[in-house]
């Protein structure tokens, strides 16, 4: 069943990037979708990216489903009862499970980045519900549509670049890049930026990989969150340090409440199972 994909889980983090140097292509450009293309594709060869990279830009059109998709959001509105009871439930025996399977991956996580295990898969399955679900959009074609569309431009065009430097750099491919309507992919769904940024080899195989490697993921993951300020040992209920940088991972207040939620719900399980039995 698809997740909450409104505003994304990394797509937060990029709101940020409002303030980098806008690039010159214009929203709404009179000439069309095409003229908006052609103008980008000159500002971004002249920051470097190749006539091979540029060229995944070719035939690209606009997809009106993602516009719908930007215009539309509206989960968030729900209540924490509405919002959260369902998910966590059809996730929790999964979550359970899966916290056993990596555990000491997550151990090794929360020893380097002090992000305890029960976060990290809280997210991952509140995110793709443990990377089955990571969506089916094409991520340029995305991006390069909510850049035409100047309600969010400066930021999705910076989205676009980020995107197309990943091929460059050879990251991904163009048919990797598959994802949510605002361009999130992998199993964490990261927006580009915070993949070029944040994305790390954590399996040793010398290729950051969220896309396949489930230990790269949740390694990502928890190096997405130290580095917006994740203080190790402390509590991460509402009104916390921590608590707000789960909001920096997404700023609806719902969800960052399922997330804590959900975590300290695995963490009591896990308790539990861990007690001698009498």
């Amino acid at each position: 069943m698809r997740l909450v994909k409104v505003l994304s889980a990394a797509l937060v983090s990029s709101i940020a990037l409002a303030s980098a140097p806008a690039l010159a292509a214009t929203c709404n450009n009179p000439g069309g979708f095409d003229a908006f293309l052609a103008e980008f594709k000159k500002e971004a060869a002249g920051k470097g990216l190749s006539a091979k990279t540029l060229a995944n830009l070719n035939n690209l059109t606009l997809d009106p489903s993602v516009l719908a998709a930007d215009k539309r959001q509206g989960v968030f509105k729900l209540s924490f009862e509405e919002f959260a009871t369902p998910r966590i439930n059809q996730r929790f025996a999964k979550a359970s499970r899966l916290m056993n399977e990596h555990a000491p991956t997550l151990r090794k996580i929360e020893a380097q980045f002090g992000v305890p295990g029960s976060i990290v898969i809280a997210l991952w399955g509140l995110e793709t519900d443990f990377g089955a679900n990571t969506g089916k959009h094409e991520v340029l074609r995305a991006t390069a549509t909510l850049g035409f569309d100047c309600r969010r431009t400066d930021m999705f065009q910076n989205e676009l670049i980020e995107a197309l430097t990943l091929i460059e750099k050879g990251d991904v491919t163009a048919a990797d890049l598959r994802g949510d309507w605002a361009g999130e992919f992998g199993q964490a769904h990261f927006l580009p930026s915070s993949y070029n940024k944040y994305a790390i080899d954590f399996d040793g195989n010398g290729k950051r990989d969220l896309i396949r490697s489930v230990v790269d993921t949740l390694g990502s993951t928890a190096n997405y969150l130290k580095g917006y300020g994740w203080q190790a040992k402390q509590p991460w209920g509402e009104g916390t340090a921590n608590f707000e940088v789960i909001r920096k991972w997404n700023r609806a207040l719902v969800y960052a409440k399922t997330v804590a939620a959900f975590a300290e719900k695995l963490d009591a399980h896990s308790a539990r199972a861990e007690q001698p039995k009498r």
